[in-house]
């Protein structure tokens, strides 16, 4: 291919380099001269212009593409058209992307003018979803490029997609006096959600006790009506002869590998029963942050075979994230010395129950509501003071008005309580290790009960979260680390961060605060039982 600056006498066919405008004349980048092109931009009294013009034995971009687009080989994917030199390539179902990176840096590596780039090995795709493009960098190619690429793809295939089966998937959780039910269930939903993420069916579940002679009895029964069981027991693998492993065995069938070089997920169990597999799961896949589990999972229902082998190539690439208590293996943080907690009051809602007053305004023994709560806050040393407002802003203010604390106006309060822990969380400064959310309703608290909480938080050297209960029942206010603050910006709508701290894998302290950790004022009856008389407010 010829570059350079061209004479219109030796322009004819020529491939613009870049968008040429003169007078009247407008041309594109890439766009092949004619004769009348010609002729009009030397009627503007251009004499010149940058352009590339091909050999013989070039091909012009989107030839050269759709050759190479025609000589690779793939599966469950479709090319789109040729243009500037590129194609795309689609998933035509929802899958797991396959590649063969051999072939692609062997082609990569023929011609810097010849690209393709693709999707990770085994990344998740939806149908339509681009996974790799194929694009010819100038204008113009030699023709045996385009021909020893043609060899190299030859014979086997580059990438492709493997179809989600819709397969069967039972569960298994064995149980033990120590496992909350509220874990179980929360267990079942994250898994019932990755089951549906991979087109796969839940065909239900069977809790035995965390013995391997029942668990065994379990595997077989659940196994006759399900493509692949899953099994999580109520304690964690510690060696080959522990429960999962020997109650796969006990029922029959092999144990292929235990533990993944995967973190979070190293208490894998990879094992087979008639041919069907039988995963016992890591403790972390009761979250649902990605952990190794997820990559056997995927794999399987894309009816990938995962074995021992496959297992031990995760290593690479398997550092996944931070995990709260450890974030870095066997290099613990550090615990905080003297932990700080920041306070947020929630002072946004909009009182709908309340018939027209506004319940945080509300007085007791003369004080309003709202300014009882933060000087409750105040008095237990919140480092510092958050109060969120929302609802008649301008009034709650006014009823602040005087105390150290710092206001946080949520505009957008009508959408539900995670705008508020949104709003709270980006006014916590750095120095603060941990936020205290406390409803703004809450007027049997006292701050004697937020400082033992703080206590248990300071305790814990800053890594845990701690929740008031009442009976044993989860309450409020609850304590969150700093480790989970980006998390909470992933709520939406009236939701708290109820299913942030009950999935599992982050320690919770649970602190009796007797009913001062369930009684709020929502409605008249509940405020003036509580000892609050309604104050009549103008919006």
């Amino acid at each position: 291919m010829i570059f350079g600056e061209t004479s219109l006498d030796e322009a004819l066919g020529a491939i613009l380099a870049h968008s040429t405008h003169a007078g009247a004349v407008k041309l594109r980048k890439g766009h092949v001269l004619t004769p009348a092109d010609i002729d009009q931009l030397r009627a503007a009294g251009v004499l010149h212009v940058v352009a590339a013009r091909l050999d013989p034995d070039d091909l012009e971009e989107n030839a050269a593409a759709r050759v190479m687009t025609n000589a690779l080989q793939w599966f469950g994917v479709r090319a789109g058209p040729a243009s500037t030199g590129r194609v795309n390539c689609y998933a035509e179902t929802a899958g797991l992307f396959q590649v063969d990176a051999d072939i692609i840096n062997a082609i990569n590596a023929v011609d810097s003018s010849v690209t393709i780039a693709t999707l990770k090995p085994f990344e998740r795709v939806e149908a339509g979803q681009m996974v790799a493009t194929i694009k010819i960098i100038p204008f113009a190619v030699p023709a045996s490029v385009i021909a020893e690429i043609t060899d190299l793809a030859r014979g086997r295939d580059a990438f492709g997609v493997h179809a989600f089966a819709g397969l069967r998937v039972g569960l298994i959780q064995t149980t033990l006096a120590s496992v909350k039910s509220s874990v179980l269930d929360k267990t079942t939903r994250v898994l019932d959600a990755r089951i549906v993420a991979s087109h796969g069916i839940f065909v239900g579940e069977l809790r035995p006790a965390h013995e391997a002679t029942l668990l065994a009895a379990s595997i077989r029964q659940l196994q006759r009506s399900s493509d692949i069981v899953i099994v999580f027991g109520a304690s964690a693998v510690v060696d080959k002869d522990d429960v999962v492993p020997a109650a796969i065995r006990a029922a029959g069938g092999n144990v292929h590998h235990i533990g993944m070089p995967v973190d979070p997920g190293n208490l894998l169990v990879m094992g087979e029963l008639d041919g069907k597999p039988v995963i016992g799961a890591p403790g972390c896949a009761r979250s649902p942050k990605e952990n190794g589990f997820d990559w056997v999972l995927d794999r399987l229902m894309a009816n990938i075979p995962v074995g021992k082998a496959d297992i031990v190539r995760m290593g690479v690439g398997g550092l996944l994230m931070e995990i709260p208590t450890r974030p870095q293996p066997r290099d613990p943080r550090p615990l905080l010395q003297k932990a700080t907690v920041a306070i947020a009051v929630l002072a946004a809602g909009q009182s709908t129950r309340m018939g027209g007053a506004n319940k945080l305004l509300a007085t007791f023994d003369g004080v309003p509501l709202i300014r009882r709560s933060a000087q409750m806050a105040i008095e237990a040393d919140g480092q510092p003071v958050i109060a969120v407002l929302g609802h008649m802003a301008e009034q709650c203010s006014a009823a602040l008005d005087g105390l150290n604390i710092v206001v946080a106006l949520n505009k957008d309060h009508a959408s539900g309580l995670a705008s508020s822990l949104h709003t709270a969380i980006r006014h916590v400064p750095a120095s603060s290790d941990g936020l205290m959310i406390m409803l703004a309703d809450m007027p049997a608290l006292s701050s004697a009960n937020l400082q033992s909480m703080i206590r248990q938080f300071q305790s814990a050297g800053g890594q845990s979260v701690v929740r008031a209960t009442y009976e044993g029942k989860r309450g409020n206010p609850v304590i969150l680390p700093r480790f989970l603050f980006e998390e909470v910006f992933t709520l939406a709508g009236d939701v708290g961060a109820r299913h942030l701290v009950e999935r599992g894998d982050i320690p919770v302290i649970d602190v009796e605060l007797g009913e001062a950790a369930a009684i709020d004022v929502d409605t008249p009856d509940m405020l003036s039982r509580a000892g609050g008389t309604i104050v009549e407010t103008v919006r």
